[in-house]
C-alpha cells in the first residue's frame, strides 16, 4: 500500500472510502468493501482518505482502538492500494467545497467517493453525505452512501466497541471489530519475577492514547516467528507488587521460552478471565497465575 500526502497528486483514478476508521470495525469494512467493489467494476484503484486518529479530538484526549500503524496495516490487508492519512488540524478549516476540489478531485484523483450515512466533513462538520453527493457531482465524481450497520439492534460504532473493551467485554468487542482487539508493541524488560516462578512473561507498555482494556487477566495469543502462540495476558498496574509502574501488558506464552526483548510482538485478547486483584503475598499470586494458565489451556485446548 502506498501512502500519499496532501501535497501530492495521484495520476491514477481512484475509488476512495472516506472516514476516520478508528478500529476498522465491521461497519467501516462495509464502506471499504463498497470502495473495493467500485474499483473492481471500473478499474479504478482502491483508496482510503482518513485522518490520523489521535489528531481528531475536540473533547479532550481520544482513546483510540488501534494505533495509526495498525490501522494502515489492516487497510493494506483488506486490499487498499493508496491511503491519505492527514492530521486533522491541517484540514480543519477547509470548507466542504475545498475538501472535494482540493483533496478528493485534486490530490486523490477520486472518481468514486464512498462514505457511511453518518459521514460529516467540511469546517465544523457541517456537511453530510448529501452535500458530498451534490459537490462531487460538480466535479464528475460518483458517490456511494453505505447505511450504518446494526448488530443486536444497535449501531456498530467505535464508541460502542470502546466501552465494551473498557468493561471487559473483549470477546464481544472482537466480534464487532471483525477481529480480535490487540496491540503491536515492543517487548521491554521487567522485574523477571515470572522467570523465577516458572511463568516468564513478555512485558509491553500500553500507549497512552489507546483505549485500555479493563484491568485484569485475559486468554490471549501472540504472534512469534509467524505462529500464533496461546497465552495469558495480565493488564494493569500490578497492585500486589506495588512498583508504581504505568499500565503494562504482561503475557505468559504457554510452552515458549525464547527471548523476545526489543522485538515488536502482536498480542490479541480473546476472553476476559478475571479482574485485577491484590493478593496477600507472592505465593498467593503465583498460585492464581497457575489457575489462570490452566483456564487458558482449557480455553485453547492445549496441554
Amino acid at each position: 500500500m502506498t501512502e500519499i500526502n496532501i501535497n501530492e497528486r495521484l495520476t491514477v483514478p481512484t475509488a476512495a472510502a472516506l472516514g476516520i476508521f478508528d478500529g476498522v470495525h465491521l461497519g467501516h469494512r462495509r464502506v471499504i468493501a463498497a470502495a473495493l467493489e467500485s474499483a473492481a467494476e471500473t478499474g479504478y484503484h482502491p483508496a482510503v482518505f482518513t485522518f490520523n486518529t489521535a489528531s481528531v479530538t475536540t473533547k479532550g484526549r481520544l482513546e483510540t482502538l488501534m494505533t495509526d500503524g495498525q490501522k494502515k496495516n489492516v487497510l493494506s490487508r483488506l486490499g487498499i492500494e493508496y491511503v491519505l492519512a492527514a492530521d486533522f488540524p491541517d484540514l480543519r478549516d477547509m470548507t466542504a467545497e475545498q475538501f472535494v476540489s482540493e483533496i478528493l478531485a485534486g490530490c486523490m484523483n477520486v472518481k468514486c467517493a464512498v462514505c457511511g450515512d453518518d459521514f460529516r466533513f467540511g469546517k465544523g462538520g457541517t456537511a453530510d453525505h448529501r452535500e458530498l453527493a451534490r459537490i462531487c457531482a460538480l466535479h464528475g465524481i460518483e458517490t456511494v452512501t453505505v447505511p450504518q450497520l446494526e448488530i443486536g439492534g444497535e449501531p456498530v460504532s467505535s464508541t460502542r466497541i470502546r466501552e465494551l473493551i473498557k468493561s471487559g467485554g473483549i470477546a464481544r468487542a472482537g466480534a464487532l471489530l471483525g477481529g480480535r482487539f490487540g496491540f503491536e508493541l515492543p517487548v521491554i524488560h521487567g522485574f523477571s519475577r515470572g522467570h523465577t516462578w516458572g511463568f516468564p512473561t513478555i512485558n509491553q507498555e500500553l500507549p497512552e492514547n489507546v483505549v485500555k482494556p479493563r484491568f485484569g487477566v485475559y486468554c490471549s495469543k501472540a504472534l512469534v516467528d509467524g505462529e500464533w502462540l496461546p497465552g495469558v495476558t495480565n493488564i494493569g498496574v500490578k497492585p500486589t507488587v506495588e512498583d508504581r509502574s504505568p499500565p503494562l501488558a504482561e503475557t505468559f506464552l504457554i510452552g515458549y521460552r525464547g527471548d523476545l526483548y526489543g522485538k515488536v510482538v502482536p498480542v490479541e485478547l480473546y476472553e476476559f478471565i478475571r479482574p485485577e486483584m491484590k493478593f496477600r503475598d507472592f505465593e498467593e499470586l503465583k498460585a492464581e497465575i497457575g489457575r489462570n494458565t490452566d483456564f487458558a489451556k482449557r480455553y485453547f485446548g492445549v496441554e
